[in-house]
Order: C-alpha cells, then sequence, then structure tokens
C-alpha cells in the first residue's frame, strides 16, 4: 500500500508543477460509492485534474467525470486509495495537459506520465492537450508515401501509407502482439509510440525488455498501463500515447502509433460509463464507447502544418472470434484498412 501511495503522491507532485491550474480552489469529500468521489462544488470542468488529500497526508489524483449543481464528481485514478468524509479535493489543471519532448525517446511511461524505469525524464519541450486538438479534413496532407514495416508479406500484398489507419483483427492468443513486436523492430518509421493498454503485467514487461533491447530502441516511446490499474489510467495511457504522437508528428516525423489495444481501451471506457449510469447497449457498451473510438483515432493520420504524419496500427481483439463484436464493426468503419489474423492459420 505505501509503494502504491507514494506512486500517486508522485503524479500529484507532477501535476503541480506543470504550469495547470494554481491550487485555488478546495472542496471536500461528501460521498464515496467505491467508484465514484461526490465533492463539495468548485469551478472545474469535466475532464479536471484533481488531487485527494487525506488528513493524514496521503494523496491521490482524480478526474472530474461529471459536474451538479451542488456537487462534483471524481472518479480517482487509484481505486483503492482509502477516501473518508471530509478529505480535501484540490483543483490542479482544469486543461490536463501532457509534457512532450526528445526526453522521451527510449524511454518507458505510465498513464501519467511518471517513468517506469524510476529515472528521470529531463527537461521536456513543449505541452499538448491531453485531449488532441481538431484537424480540418480539407487541411490534411494527402497520403503519397509508403511506410516500410519491415514484414514483406504486409510490404507487398497490404502495402500501407504514412497516414493510414490500420486495425489487426484476431482472438485471442492468435498472434496479434507477436505481430506488433515484428513491426517494431524492423519499421523504418522515424519514431515509434506503443501504447500497452489493460495488457497482463508479465506480458507488458516480457514486450517493453524485448523492444528495448532491439535495434528500434532510440526511436521507441512506450505507455505501459496493465490491466490491473484502473479503467479511467487505461483511457489516459491511449490518450497520452495519442498526444505524444501528435507532438512527434508535428516535429516533422513519420510516427508509428501502434495501440494494443483497442478494445482494452472500449472496456476500460464501459467500465466508466456504466458506473455513471450510462445505459447499456450490445453486449453492455454505452454509447460512450462508441463516439470514443472515432475520436481517438481521428487524431491520427497526416497532419495540416507540415509533412510528418501518424500511421496508426490498432490491435482489436474479436471476443469469442466473433468479428461483427460492437467494436470490431465500429472500428472496421472508421479505420482506412485492417489485417485479420486467422486462428485455424496459427494453430496449423
Amino acid at each position: 500500500m505505501n509503494l502504491e501511495i507514494n506512486y500517486f503522491q508522485n503524479a500529484v507532485s507532477r501535476a503541480r508543477n506543470r504550469g495547470g491550474a494554481k491550487i485555488t480552489f478546495r472542496a471536500n469529500v461528501i460521498g464515496y460509492d467505491g467508484t465514484v468521489i461526490s465533492s463539495s462544488s468548485f469551478p472545474c470542468v469535466v475532464g479536471s485534474l484533481c488531487s485527494i488529500e487525506t488528513s493524514d497526508g496521503n494523496k491521490t489524483t482524480g478526474e472530474v467525470v461529471r459536474i451538479h449543481k451542488d456537487c462534483v464528481e471524481i472518479i480517482p485514478h487509484f481505486a483503492k486509495f482509502p477516501v473518508k468524509i471530509g478529505d480535501a479535493v484540490i483543483l490542479l489543471q482544469t486543461r490536463q495537459e501532457v509534457q512532450v519532448g526528445a526526453n522521451l525517446l527510449g524511454r518507458v511511461v505510465d498513464g501519467l506520465g511518471h517513468p517506469l524505469d524510476s529515472q528521470k525524464l529531463g527537461e521536456f519541450d513543449d505541452v499538448y492537450s491531453l485531449e488532441g486538438a481538431p484537424i480540418n479534413p480539407f487541411e490534411r496532407a494527402p497520403i503519397t508515401n509508403v511506410l516500410d514495416v519491415g514484414i514483406k508479406s504486409i510490404n507487398a500484398l497490404l502495402t500501407i501509407g504514412c497516414g493510414q489507419r490500420l486495425g489487426i483483427i484476431a482472438g485471442s492468443g492468435v498472434g496479434k502482439s507477436v505481430l506488433l513486436s515484428m513491426i517494431t523492430k524492423n519499421t523504418a518509421a522515424d519514431v515509434i509510440v506503443i501504447g500497452l493498454i489493460g495488457e497482463r503485467g508479465r506480458e507488458v514487461a516480457s514486450f517493453t525488455q524485448e523492444i528495448l533491447k532491439s535495434k528500434s530502441h532510440d526511436k521507441v516511446v512506450i505507455v505501459a498501463v496493465p490491466a490491473d490499474l484502473s479503467p479511467l489510467l487505461r483511457i489516459q495511457g491511449a490518450k497520452r500515447a495519442t498526444a505524444i504522437a501528435e507532438y512527434f508528428r508535428d516535429q516533422g516525423k513519420n510516427v508509428l502509433l501502434i495501440m494494443d489495444s483497442l478494445t482494452r481501451v472500449a472496456h476500460a471506457q464501459r467500465e466508466l460509463g456504466l458506473a455513471l449510469g450510462e445505459q447499456p447497449t450490445s453486449r453492455g457498451y454505452p454509447p460512450s464507447v462508441i463516439s470514443m473510438i472515432p475520436n481517438l483515432i481521428e487524431r491520427t493520420g497526416t497532419s495540416d502544418q507540415g509533412e510528418g504524419s501518424i500511421t496508426s496500427s490498432y490491435t482489436i481483439l474479436a471476443d469469442g472470434d466473433d468479428n461483427n463484436d460492437p467494436v470490431v464493426d465500429t472500428a472496421r468503419a472508421i479505420l482506412d484498412g485492417h489485417i485479420v489474423l486467422s486462428r485455424l492459420n496459427a494453430q496449423m
């Protein structure tokens, strides 16, 4: 518990130093159901970053998810944090931001930007919005160049352009992560940003160590949020990886963004949506899941500011090998193309 609390105390300290909102507004916890904290009202917007501080000095961070006239609802980043009535709630950032820079290359960070290798990140070059900025589709540069992913069969038969959005669809254990590892080690992209969202801790560790020992280690940024962390952090991790990719794209780089997996991000949003009272639809997914997927994917692609591009590759888990799963169907409709891995061929 002490290690986990120290982890989030460090996150609070970093948030205070990022130039966000001044710590002016304070409130108090008035209710907690194990998932959502209710606090007295204070000026904020949905998505604001807050600190929850107990009387004995322990701290964690959380995000505003709903605003009422007389109270504010917050979901903490650490669900097991001991919250009590009367604990202090302090506004840290009205607009959540991501610190970005070349110092991220070769490093592994979590959903809050904390380095997982326990080494300092150094000075950052810029600050980007966690939610991204919309791009006029008529101002995007056309897709004209081919990205070499280092796999001859894909280059020859499923050629990928710089700025395209691709889905890798398969059931569990068919080889999505292995394929991504092969691409990461051999692609000609200038920068590779990898989001490991909702995967097993053992798999995150082995995948990360394998990539950082390869020849691509000095152009890779890894954002890792294992499955045992809160759904809010998993969503934060996906957005943070996309924001980092946006920064390098704006620097004129050809970026390869790999998200493993988009389905785990959708599962995290489903947990949050149901906790907030949204009505479940197909397979229990609330409407917020269906709207979140295109919002995340549309942040990638070519730029309106130069020659940089984000070629994105999302793994999509087909639950029960059902390629008509709601997440698969929604992603397939918004992506530029997809690769379907066959369990029958994988087992031969």
